[in-house]
């Protein structure tokens, strides 16, 4: 992912500062920082970033009229607006003046992060997009989910789907997301680690130690019904304007199980534990 560059416009030093330590270690690139309205538009001219964070509060104007001037030279220009202030208001005056998006103090790293990998998906790709902003949650969830539920350890590997068609063995319990992005969750892994997944996760040992694979299957749905959901939920949180849920899981199994997923963005999410391989591939809809 090459860098994307960034203009920081704020009349405060330390928030400028701020700015620039939270981008510091990440693929955007602080290229220029302006103090007031004047200078803002003056380096926008230079500079010419990808991205501009402006803040409301300016000696000279306010950063309403400050995006205006800027995407009079630059229609296609990006702004977030970082303030104190994010009432309804204040946000309509912002959108007809060309900003594209609305953070408040204090912004977290993660929020900021995922703001501008969000509005920057034309420079940074689609996957990288994916891959940095919705996939950790889910990466997450997953292993915190698996050492909750079934007190295993995990080592995680990320791999980027590009096969347009999945290919599974065992079984797979699918769930789909809506709202915005769509997209689509397959857990699965074998028949063998489906039966220890489940002894393990209903504590049978000994005697009581058998389960059926209806009720094997019916635990590892359970299971990836919760994962999915605190997934969702987790990029909810950061997303605050997504509202995407998950719909009710569906169980199949086979030898052969193919899962089409042409339109989706697919990462397989494996974590190697003691009951063998368990997986989650997580497809998203291009177009976030």
């Amino acid at each position: 992912m090459e860098k994307v560059k960034v203009m920081v416009v704020d009349d405060s030093r330390i928030s400028r500062m701020m700015i620039a330590s939270m981008l510091a270690k990440t693929n955007f690139e602080v290229c220029a920082m302006a103090e007031n309205g004047a200078e803002a538009v003056e380096l926008y001219r230079e500079a010419r970033p990808d991205i501009v964070t402006m803040d409301m509060n300016l000696p000279d104007a306010d950063g309403i009229e400050v995006s205006r001037r800027i995407h009079g030279i630059d229609p296609q220009c990006k702004i977030v607006m970082i303030s104190a202030m994010k009432d309804a208001k204040l946000m309509m005056q912002g959108r007809l003046a060309g900003i594209s998006s609305f953070l408040q103090k204090p912004v977290s790293t993660n929020e900021l992060i995922d703001t501008l990998l969000m509005l920057c998906q034309d420079s940074v790709g689609a996957v990288s997009i994916f891959r940095e902003s919705y996939v950790p949650s889910f990466v997450k969830v997953f292993q915190d989910g698996l050492a909750q539920l079934l007190g295993l350890k995990s080592e995680i590997s990320i791999t980027h789907e590009e096969d347009s068609v999945l290919h599974i063995e065992g079984v797979a319990v699918i769930i789909g997301i809506t709202g915005s992005p769509k997209g689509r969750i397959a857990v699965y892994m074998s028949t063998e680690t489906m039966r220890r997944f489940a002894k393990t996760m209903l504590q049978l040992s000994g005697d009581n130690g058998e389960v059926s694979d209806e009720e094997a299957e019916a635990t590892v749905e359970e299971c990836s019904n919760i994962i999915a959901g605190r997934g969702v939920s987790k990029l909810n949180d950061v997303f605050r304007d997504r509202e995407m849920r998950v719909t009710p899981p569906g169980t199949i199994s086979g030898s052969d199980i193919r899962i089409a997923n042409p339109e989706l963005i697919s990462f397989d999410i494996k974590a190697t534990t003691k009951l063998g391989d368990i997986c989650m591939n997580v497809g998203f809809s291009r177009g976030v």
